[in-house]
């Protein structure tokens, strides 16, 4: 409406209307309607020239500079309108009244309010764009105003200001006197360092990362430089000024843009515009400084958002600035360097490299130039800079090597000189990368100038600078000692850097004389950073010396004493961390020294082995921090150098012998318990088996001797409990293998398809399924059986079987499954080892503890005996006795399988019987019997059968060979009856068995009977066994007085419960009845002798062997004997009358009686007591119903008395039985009876047992005779001898024959029953 009206009516209606305007901005909160009102209502009246506006306008401006500094929300449309609208009305103002409009706003510049002052300079900035004409003549106020605003630290007001300089700077402000101090202002907001701007602003600020003070400078600066043509004069060259200074460090990169863009303007309008005079310009830095400026900033590439790209690029596009012949060379290297730096990020540039190929830009720039005073200023200004990078290592680490390459590009020696005496006076010798870049300046520039640079090292070390640095020191005694050893450790480190940089033939001359001269008189410090550098510094003179080409004929006098302070300062690092190269430094030294003369003995390099093995493999892991990766990168530096000098003592001895003793030192950490120590030791292996691989060179084929030790070393490994530890001995293994092919006369480049399936099976050795990872084991092994030569094969058992013991169980149980299955592959070849498998085997189940071990070497012990049985068998006997546990199972796994079974059993019986049982040892006093005492393997062989019958699968060999194993065993416990253990085993019976050996008795017979008793189990014949255990049959066995008993009760117990056996076992004892030992014809002979007294003899039709066998003895020198044959048959006379045939015993009885006629002699008592045995079977089958039997019994009876020592009796016998003559049997018994109880009273309990067993007679006649036998007995028999007589068995006996069917046998009977009242 203010547009329509007329002119005078406006006038009119303002002085109301404004008021009333500016009144509604204190009423409406949205106050955009009221600003864009009051801009129409501004426009129309300042278009008709009203002068209503003077009078209004204090009010109007501050109304609206309120709307300003109201701060405004960028989520609020309306409100950022309305501020639009306010300015716009600034502009009509600013156009009307353009100095009141200054005289209101700038003094508002000056306050320290933050709204206020941001508020006006958005003032000034748009009125700045919007009224250029009006403001033009008010740019030197407007210039002044911004003072006090540039020295704001406020973010939003450095914004501000930012902008308005902006904005100046497109309308010639900084073209005016104090246009520079914008400019510098810029500059120094892009030097702003990131972390001082907001970390997170708030979601309703500005500072956003690209809204920074900083951004926003860095984009103003480039737009002004690139965009405003009329800035170019006034920023060209003076921004130049800004490259040097540190604070403006921040703004290199867009400091470099601008200028490589104006630069480039300059160019393109012509040379005369683009050099720069440096005359009319003394401000700006020298072509030099410049130069070392943008060189060295540009060693970070990646600082300073990549300010080493646009540095290289400036100071190409500079080039005609710094040196006229420059342009062709830098044109070329530079892209050259740039490419460099596209193909890596700050990640992967490897910085060693860059910080090279910048020095080798410098050193050819150098070369072009080739002139002496250039290069001297060039360096002159790099020593200079030297403290613009004190809070910058790696820039001046840098640096310093720049000035080292300058003045190895100098020809004058005295500003060489010069300048390397002010850096060892001026250096900052606290900071390490200070000492560091010192060395390397000096080590550069030794490359040209090894002369000078050692001779003012030595000036320095006697010059009154260094005595006085260190006097002024010594006042600070806590420091003092510190600081000079700091000094010291630069110095080294130059000495080391010399040696290491400058030509090695040179320094071959001077490395004893001045340069270890002066390192080793600090070998006693105990400073940790000094001894760093000593080594450092020895390391790099080390490897000065083995590199030069002269080194073969160089004589190191000093090479023992360095190598062993070389290990002295490794065996002084601790264990439990790695946080110095010191080790690393050492080790290095030593490698280089290795190939240098005089050569170290064996004995001092096994010491350097030793000591460096000790002191890496043995560091603790380091615990993950925020340092892990470079703990890491030098803990693995520190393997590669132990490594690396493990390899360079290999390559002295590049045979077996000499891989053997690398491995050999290595194998304590191998089979170290700690899995990180193990996990090295396979890694160190395997890099030094690879290298030996790589580096084989065979010229004859040579056996590789040592393979199956080595093999046997790492195998077993594959299954440690570390994965990569499993992996790294694979490599080992598949590298050995290739090793053997290798030497065997293969190429290098042969792959062998059973070795490479090695590699296939790696992956099964991380799978966490414990089976499926002793499969792979297994297949492991059977690659090795197929590709080891067979005279490694027992070096690899035996190596494996050291493995047994292994800490790691896994490992232990992989060697386990490796052995068996080489024994299974390849045992065949073994039979001469077997010996020492066993003896290796044995000792090893002693030693080590595992319940997988046993199982694993009895199924070892299996397989060597399915292929060798007797091998193995002869060893095990080889035991010693008595036989520990181990040794019992490894028996008893012999009887696994049957038919393995039946040859070891077979083979212990011949062992048993292939030596003589016992052998006899005179006494040492006169008069003595002689002891005897028992050999070795026939008791080694009964134990051991021992061991076997005690697996129950032994069941169907022991049936197999049961009459063998009877006989033998039997005829074994006869002959060992009394026989003593050798002394040895006698002294460990009296101590008593340790706990691994078994507990069983050792004794020769005892040990016997416990295996024939074992036998009698297993074979299914345990009622025997049982019986005799009842009886005590065993016990009897083992004692010389009741061994006959013990045999005839063993006879008695087979015919009972073993009948169907007996064929078979008399086969067999027949062969043995001829037996040179007296004792095993005595036990033949009882054995056989009782059987006669059962039935089984007859229903086994082994009655005719029987007789046979004993009328074969009848006349053996051995009155025992005879007297068994006796007692047999005797037991055939009287054993079962109703059953047997009367020729047989007809004959029987007269053979009994015809052997009195030879009874004479010693052997009489004995046969007394068989005839004594014998006559109540005699006297009453002289009632026989066979007459032929009952002749015979006269016949015997007479023939005995002889020998019956008893006149009487005799005398009685010739009156009643001669032939032909008849016989009272009433009185003949009377008579008998009588003498008997007069001579032989001890016979009564004896005679009456005969009777009562003869009371079952099937015979009516003889049935009554064993009566009134008894009757006689008892009538002739005195109180004394009642003991003798079971009375209650008598009484029984003779009540049942009360009810007998025969009269006879009834009347018999009750007499014997009245006759007995004598006893009760």
């Amino acid at each position: 409406m203010s547009h329509l009206l007329p002119s005078e009516r406006l006038e009119e209606q303002l002085p109301k209307l404004l008021p009333g305007i500016l009144a509604l901005y204190k009423k409406h909160s949205e106050t955009f309607y009221v600003s864009k009102s009051l801009g129409q209502i501004l426009e129309a009246a300042v278009s008709v020239g009203s002068r209503t506006l003077d009078t209004q306008l204090d009010a109007l401006l501050a109304a609206l500079h309120s709307q300003i500094c109201v701060p405004v929300e960028s989520s609020s449309p309306l409100a950022m309108s309305n501020q639009k609208e306010a300015l716009r009305c600034f502009t009509v103002l600013a156009c009307n009244s353009p100095d009141r409009l200054l005289a209101f706003l700038l003094p508002r510049l000056d306050t320290n309010n933050e709204r206020t002052r941001v508020g006006t300079l958005q003032v000034v900035r748009h009125v700045i764009n919007s009224a250029a004409a009006q403001m033009e003549d008010k740019k030197p106020f407007i210039l002044s105003s911004m003072r006090l605003p540039l020295l704001d630290t406020n973010s939003k007001v450095k914004r501000a200001v930012v902008q308005v300089i902006s904005a100046m700077a497109h309308h010639g402000y900084l073209e005016q006197p104090g246009g520079e101090a914008m400019i510098e202002y810029i500059v120094q907001q892009c030097a702003l360092p990131p972390e001082q701007e907001p970390e997170k602003p708030g979601p309703s600020s500005k500072d956003s990362k690209a809204d920074s003070v900083r951004a926003i400078s860095v984009r103003t600066l480039y737009l002004v430089s690139t965009t405003v043509d009329r800035m170019n004069h006034v920023l060209w060259p003076y921004l130049l000024q800004f490259l040097i200074p540190v604070r403006f460090t921040g703004a290199l990169t867009p400091l470099c843009r601008s200028l490589m863009h104006l630069a480039q303007k300059r160019q393109e309008a012509g040379a005369d515009t683009f050099l720069i005079q440096y005359d009319t310009h003394a401000s700006l830095p020298s072509p030099y400084a410049v130069t070392a400026r943008l060189l060295v900033v540009s060693s970070s590439p990646y600082l300073g958002d990549g300010r080493g790209v646009v540095a290289l690029r400036l100071l190409s596009v500079l080039h005609p600035n710094i040196h006229p012949l420059l342009g062709q060379h830098w044109e070329t290297t530079v892209p050259l360097l740039l490419g460099y730096l596209d193909e890596h990020m700050e990640e992967t540039l490897p910085q060693e490299e860059w910080e090279e190929r910048l020095l080798m830009f410098l050193r050819d720039t150098l070369a072009i130039v080739s002139d002496n005073v250039w290069i001297c200023q060039l360096s002159l200004e790099l020593c200079r800079q030297l403290p613009c990078y004190d809070g910058a290592p790696q820039e001046k680490n840098f640096l310093y090597k720049c000035i080292g390459t300058t003045l190895g590009a100098a020809s004058s020696k005295e500003v060489v000189r010069k300048h390397l005496q002010e850096l060892l006076e001026t250096a900052r010798y606290q900071e390490e990368a200070e000492r560091e870049g010192l060395a390397c300046c000096f080590g550069i520039c030794a490359i040209s100038h090894l002369e000078d640079t050692l001779a003012q090292l030595e000036d320095f070390v006697r010059s009154e600078v260094f005595r006085k640095s260190i006097g002024i020191l010594n006042i600070f005694k806590d420091r003092s000692e510190n600081e000079v050893e700091k000094v010291k450790s630069a110095l080294i480190l130059c000495y080391g850097h010399v040696a290491a940089r400058a030509p090695c033939e040179l320094v071959l001359a001077k490395v004893e004389s001045d340069i270890l001269r002066n390192v080793f008189q600090h070998f006693n410090t105990k400073d940790p950073a000094l001894k760093l550098c000593l080594v450092q510094s020895v390391c790099m003179i080390s490897h000065a010396i083995c590199s030069s080409t002269q080194a073969g004929s160089f004589h190191f006098s000093r090479k023992a004493e360095l190598v062993a302070q070389m290990m002295e300062f490794i065996r002084a690092e601790p264990l439990d961390s790695l946080r110095t190269p010191i080790r690393k430094k050492a080790m290095l030294t030593c490698t280089y020294l290795v190939s240098v003369e005089p050569a170290l003995d064996k004995q001092a390099w096994a010491d350097v082995i030793r000591g460096c093995l000790h002191s890496v493999m043995a560091l603790l892991p380091e615990p993950k921090g925020e340092d892990g990766g470079c703990q890491e990168s030098l803990y693995l530096d520190t393997l590669h150098a132990l490594e690396d000098l493990l390899t360079s003592l290999l390559q002295q001895n590049m045979t077996p012998q000499g891989l053997q003793m690398m491995i050999e030192h290595l194998s304590p950490w191998i089979k170290s318990p700690r899995g990180h120590e193990r996990a090295r030791a396979l890694g160190v292996s395997a890099h030094l088996l690879r290298y030996f691989l790589e580096h084989l060179r065979v010229s004859a084929l040579v056996p590789f001797h040592n393979l199956g030790l080595l093999v046997g070393l790492f195998s077993p490994r594959c299954a440690d409990l570390w994965p990569a530890t499993r992996q790294e001995a694979m490599d080992c293994v598949h590298s050995l293998l290739y090793l053997q092919l290798g030497y065997e006369g293969f190429s290098q480049d042969y792959r062998d398809d059973v070795v490479e399936r090695l590699l296939s099976l790696k992956d099964g050795l991380v799978h966490p399924d414990p089976a499926i990872l002793f499969h792979t084991c297994h297949s492991v092994g059977q690659i090795i059986a197929r590709r080891l030569p067979p005279d490694q094969l027992i070096s690899l058992l035996l190596t494996m079987f050291e493995g047994l013991g292994d800490h790691d169980q896994n490992c232990s149980r992989a060697a386990t499954v490796m052995i068996n299955c080489l024994l299974q592959e390849r045992g065949g070849a073994l039979q001469e080892k077997v010996p020492e498998i066993v003896s290796v085997l044995r000792s090893k189940l002693q030693e080590v503890q595992g319940e997988h071990i046993l199982p694993a070497a009895q199924h070892s012990i299996y397989l060597l005996a399915t292929q060798h049985c007797a091998a193995v068998v002869s060893s095990l006997l080889g035991s010693p006795l008595p036989l520990d546990s181990h040794t019992c199972m490894l028996w008893r796994a012999l009887a696994a399988e049957p038919h393995l079974a039946t040859q070891v059993l077979g083979l212990l019986l011949e062992m048993m019987n292939r030596d003589v049982p016992f052998k006899e040892s005179r006494a040492f006093l006169l008069g003595r019997t002689p002891d005897r005492v028992a050999t070795l393997l026939p008791l080694s062989a009964s134990c051991a059968l021992f061991e076997v019958m005690s697996t129950p699968a032994v069941g169907p060999a022991v049936l197999e060979l049961y009459p063998q194993l009877f006989v033998a065993l039997l005829l074994r416990v006869s002959c060992t009856v009394g026989v003593q253990l050798p002394r040895n085993l006698q002294a460990l019976e009296r101590r008593g068995a340790s706990p691994a050996l078994a507990t069983r008795n050792l004794e020769p017979c005892s040990s016997a009977v416990d295996t024939l008793r074992a036998v009698l189990l297993r074979s299914g014949s345990e009622d025997v066994a049982q019986r005799m255990d009842q009886e005590g049959g065993w016990e009897l066995l083992r004692t010389s007085a009741g061994h006959e008993e013990g045999a005839t009760r063993l006879a008695r117990a087979m015919a009972e419960h073993a009948g169907p056996r007996l064929p078979l076992v008399l086969k067999a004892l027949a062969c043995t009845q001829s037996s040179v030992y007296e004792v095993q014809r005595v036990t033949t002979t009882a054995f056989l002798a009782e059987l006669l007294n059962s039935n089984v003899a007859n229903d086994l039709m082994l009655l005719d062997s029987l007789l046979e066998s004993l009328a074969a003895r009848q006349k053996d020198t051995c009155a025992s004997v005879r007297r068994l044959v006796l007692r047999g048959l005797a037991n055939l006379a009287s054993g079962s009358p109703d059953k047997e045939k009367t020729e047989f015993r007809t004959a029987s009885i007269r053979l009994f009686g015809h052997l009195n006629k030879v009874c004479h002699g010693d052997c009489e008592d004995i046969f007394l007591d068989q005839v004594m045995g014998g006559m109540a079977p005699l006297l009453l089958h002289l009632q026989d119903p066979q007459t032929t039997v009952a002749s015979a019994c006269r016949f015997a009876l007479l023939m005995c008395g002889p020998n019956l020592a008893c006149e009487e009796l005799s005398a009685a016998f010739q009156k009643h039985l001669q032939e032909g003559r008849a016989l009272h049997f009433g009185e003949f018994l009377n008579t008998t009876c009588k003498h008997l109880m007069q001579h032989f009273p001890d016979l009564l309990g004896r005679l009456l047992s005969t009777c009562l067993f003869y009371c079952k007679s099937s015979w009516e006649g003889v049935r009554a005779a064993a009566p009134l036998l008894t009757g006689f007995l008892v009538l002739h028999a005195e109180p004394r001898q009642q003991p003798q007589v079971d009375l209650d068995q008598l009484i029984s006996a003779f009540q049942i024959l009360l009810k007998d069917p025969a009269p006879e046998v009834r009347t018999r009977a009750a007499e014997a029953l009245g006759r007995l009242v004598k006893l009760a």
